[in-house]
């Protein structure tokens, strides 16, 4: 995996490292407290092969490797929201490091909503799975440092953010500055409210890191991918938000891109995952598990 070092830029600041997944154009993190040596993993993949639904956990041991390489703490396991183009890998990095594991309290809600398009009625309990589901303005440790959540719907309806100091990991809400803003034709999705969460976190202050979430090189005029950037950098130069585009010409921008978009290759496989804080579905007689894929829905 491509990896990149933010470092700390002072107290209060975390170091913040990258992995780029480059199968699903994923960007997983490592965020630390350098004074105590704690750590916080956050969007974790799976590895998973569509074609023969296949998963196994290359990229979060590599993860796990790098961590106890630089002698560190797994604290926390954390997710932004159920993510659609990749399983999320919680449930094994929690029982690997028996670090507690959290995610966006409205994923309750999302349940709800794929139950109903799996037609799965008693499927997915959110409070059993993860040990913490995060209210908007909530607030924990990690080490010296404090996490803060903010609730940042629109990708979907639950995604959170988790904002460190100076360091803002902002999910699938922006992509790179030079690429724009993320989908939100998700079910749950709005791209109303994605342009009042963009807005809300570009009202950070200017220094303040933002960590995307996703990106998808080759992007024309630099080499390798990338996700991180300033506020201020966003709020002058991102294409879809920068400069003062105003929310009806945000909507209408987003709404049209969005439309020419197909669904991500792992979806309809992860989110009956990811639901379940990346547990396969339960062994059935013969000791497999099994997809359930509904058709004709999307």
């Amino acid at each position: 995996m491509f990896h990149r070092t933010s470092p700390a830029r002072g107290p209060g600041s975390p170091r913040v490292d990258g992995f780029h997944d480059a199968a699903t154009g994923s960007v997983q993190y490592v965020v630390t407290c350098e004074a105590t040596g704690q750590c916080a993993l956050v969007d974790v993949v799976q590895d998973f092969d569509p074609a023969a639904a296949r998963s196994h956990m290359g990229s979060a041991q590599e993860v796990l490797d790098f961590v106890a390489a630089q002698g560190w703490t797994v604290a926390w396991v954390l997710d932004t929201h159920p993510h659609a183009d990749h399983l999320m890998a919680s449930d094994w990095l929690r029982a690997q490091t028996g670090a507690p594991n959290g995610i966006g309290a409205k994923v309750a809600e999302i349940a709800e909503l794929w139950r109903d398009l799996y037609h799965l009625p008693e499927a997915f309990e959110p409070a059993r799975d993860f040990d913490h589901l995060f209210e908007d303005g909530a607030r924990f440790a990690l080490g010296d440092l404090e996490v803060q959540v903010m609730l940042s719907p629109g990708h979907t309806l639950g995604s959170v953010t988790y904002v460190v100091g100076d360091a803002a990991l902002v999910h699938d809400t922006f992509m790179h500055v030079d690429v724009g803003t993320s989908r939100a034709d998700f079910p749950g999705g709005s791209s109303a409210r994605l342009y009042d969460s963009l807005m809300q976190i570009l009202d950070l202050p200017d220094q303040t890191r933002l960590f995307i979430g996703h990106d998808y090189p080759p992007v024309k005029g630099r080499e390798g991918p990338a996700w991180e950037a300033s506020v201020a950098d966003h709020r002058a130069h991102n294409p879809h938000v920068g400069g003062g585009t105003t929310r009806a010409d945000y909507i209408r921008l987003r709404d049209e891109r969005d439309a020419t978009l197909g669904l991500p290759d792992r979806m309809l496989h992860a989110l009956q995952v990811n639901l379940r804080a990346g547990r396969l579905p339960a062994s059935e007689a013969d000791g497999h598990s099994y997809f359930k894929i509904p058709a004709n829905r999307f």
